[in-house]
């Protein structure tokens, strides 16, 4: 009786201390697993110097976290928003050239081509009006022109929202970005957004040099100082008068100007817009980062050549009533009509919009196409 009282006693508590066990294991894991479907994004931190400033908006209902980043730069490459899975938004804006294309005009999943040039997509952060007619007032909206243009990607955000949803990669990522594995319009919008907020462009030659870690050359200090003069012939100051509108460290304003490429119009610009007759021929001040990347250039990317966009503000300004008062009348000769650099002045001023590449912005792996990395897994 003694030894199978000790039998038993041996045999029913090692048992019980077992289901114990088991049982708080498989509540820490119930508990684990709740805690991991319910937890929130991660906050993606923006890097940039600190010239650059903090003055820029982020919608509160869509603030850039990890998750949303990375589905969205998933989504910037995905094929299956455009109409016949045929391009995707790095069609038109490829990493190599600054995020836009080296086309005059981009074509669309239709065969057609675009009516004005892609633009570079660098520091959109702090842009506050989109496309070269400044219609859209933020990325989200900015996002769903290309995705649903017949022209362009050619596809109601209808039919990506059902070919995403029929897919095992997005719905988990969706739900990590956005706490819903529902996949919608907005969130599509959101997470491109998100994406396009973080292609931030800072280190360049030029950031560098303001940084003080780069020394400039001659011929560079004598470009950037043509860059920021305007010309003042009574003073001995020669200048190119750029700075009036790419002044500042990213080298954009937020303006619109005709900058006299015609005197008659085939595309009224912002005009189209607004519906104001000022606004006639007036195209947004694009931002000159990476800018010997970028070719072809202006809204129509009539010029092949960077040569090409010097002669025509040195010698080939067109009068019509909304060209930019910034053009008017500015040369650095006495009494001058045109803006009169000389050939080696052109060249010191191409030295310096060189400094402006960003090598590092090119080949970051974080803006890359993560499909390719996954394709290879």
């Amino acid at each position: 009786m003694r030894r199978g009282f000790k039998r038993t006693k041996f045999r029913t508590y090692p048992s019980g201390w077992f289901f114990t066990g088991l049982m708080a294991c498989f509540f820490l894991f119930c508990g684990l697993t709740h805690s991991f479907e319910n937890q929130k994004p991660t906050p993606y931190t923006l890097r940039y110097p600190a010239n650059f400033g903090g003055r820029y908006t982020i919608p509160e209902d869509n603030p850039i976290t990890k998750e949303g980043v990375y589905l969205g730069r998933l989504l910037f490459y995905e094929k299956k928003l455009s109409a016949g899975n045929s391009i995707s938004c790095e069609s038109c804006h490829l990493q190599k050239l600054a995020f836009t294309d080296g086309k005059a005009l981009s074509q669309g999943a239709d065969g057609s081509l675009t009516t004005r040039s892609a633009m570079s997509l660098a520091n959109l952060l702090w842009v506050r009006n989109f496309f070269w007619d400044g219609r859209s007032p933020n990325l989200e909206q900015q996002a769903a022109f290309p995705l649903t243009n017949v022209h362009e990607m050619g596809q109601p955000l209808t039919e990506s929202v059902a070919k995403l949803r029929q897919t095992a990669l997005y719905p988990p990522l969706f739900k990590a970005a956005f706490g819903s594995d529902i996949i919608t319009r907005d969130y599509i919008l959101k997470a491109l957004a998100q994406f396009e907020r973080t292609l931030i462009s800072s280190d360049s030659r030029y950031d560098r040099y303001l940084a003080g870690t780069y020394p400039p050359t001659a011929q560079e200090l004598r470009g950037m100082a043509l860059f920021q003069n305007a010309p003042n012939p009574q003073k001995l100051i020669r200048g190119a008068n750029c700075e009036h509108c790419h002044g500042g460290v990213k080298t954009f304003k937020e303006l619109f100007h005709n900058n006299g490429l015609d005197s008659t119009f085939s595309d009224n610009g912002r005009q189209n817009f607004t519906n104001q007759v000022e606004d006639k021929g007036r195209f947004r001040v694009p931002t000159l980062r990476n800018i010997m990347l970028t070719a072809p250039y202006m809204h129509d990317g009539r010029f092949q050549r960077i040569e090409q966009v010097l002669d025509h503000y040195n010698e080939h300004i067109l009068e019509s009533a909304t060209l930019s008062s910034f053009l008017r009348d500015v040369s650095n000769e006495t009494n001058g009509k045109k803006l009169m650099l000389t050939k080696s002045e052109k060249t010191d001023i191409i030295s310096f919009l060189s400094m402006l590449t960003d090598s590092a912005f090119i080949t970051n792996p974080e803006f890359s196409n993560p499909h390719l990395t996954l394709k290879s897994q």
